[in-house]
């Protein structure tokens, strides 16, 4: 993609923003045109995202991300991405509301230097942490210090619960980003959320822009502290999620 393509790019992407009911600032157009043409050039020799070609990057990573300034009110917010990646969702929700203070959070050194380089390119305001969820979930100035903790990771939200809710203030959101089987995961992990120190407070369901694929956000209040004895061993969590956990 050539610089004079990225207007039209992003603007393409503005629209669909409009269509889930966002307006996004000056500016935007141009950012996610740098975003995807840095995608691009270094998803060839780096294994960032499954998702290729311009059309299926900006409704499914962009847009997709995008839906969540629909779950929860962002203004202002300190919002950690936890497994943030190639920077979804984290990085479209900060171009959309740049008042985010936001960390992004992944254990790959690859995925970090990727982010490293988006952050310089987009001269973005962003904390970059490479390291695991359950060890950073432990640092005191990690814990319980976010308003709103985003997902998009693949883990079954039991799963995601015990290395997402640590880092969520007692009245902040964890907002789990979901396909069509969203009930049946929450059903699957009221015992974690329990546990943990959470209710469900809220599903938004949408679909995304340009496409017919419906997703959720489930919406997560912390109402208590999590136990210290949260998060355990990324193992321990896979093979024995909270539910099931005696």
């Amino acid at each position: 993609m050539h610089c004079a393509e990225m207007p039209k790019y992003g603007n393409e992407t503005e629209q669909g923003a409009t269509a889930l009911g966002i307006l996004l600032p000056v500016g935007a157009a141009e950012a996610f045109g740098i975003y995807h043409e840095l995608l691009e050039k270094r998803g060839k020799s780096v294994n960032l995202t499954a998702i290729k070609g311009a059309e299926d990057v900006k409704r499914l990573h962009f847009l997709d991300s995008l839906a969540l300034l629909k779950a929860a009110q962002f203004e202002n917010a300190s919002v950690i991405d936890v497994g943030s990646g190639a920077g979804f969702p984290g990085v479209p929700l900060k171009i959309a509301e740049p008042s985010i203070r936001l960390t992004l959070l992944d254990s790959s050194g690859k995925r970090i230097a990727f982010l490293t380089e988006l952050r310089a390119a987009l001269k973005l305001d962003a904390e970059l942490v490479c390291a695991r969820a359950e060890d950073e979930a432990r640092i005191a100035c990690r814990r319980e210090s976010y308003d709103i903790t985003v997902s998009r990771a693949l883990a079954r939200l039991n799963v995601l619960c015990e290395l997402c809710l640590p880092f969520v203030r007692v009245g902040g959101l964890f907002l789990a980003m979901k396909g069509a089987d969203a009930a049946d995961e929450i059903n699957e992990a009221r015992g974690a959320i329990e546990a943990l120190g959470a209710e469900v407070c809220d599903r938004f369901d949408y679909t995304i822009p340009g496409t017919d694929i419906a997703h959720s956000v489930v919406v997560l209040r912390k109402i208590s502290s999590t136990p210290d004895k949260y998060p355990r061993r990324f193992a321990r969590i896979t093979k024995a999620p909270i539910a099931n956990y005696k």
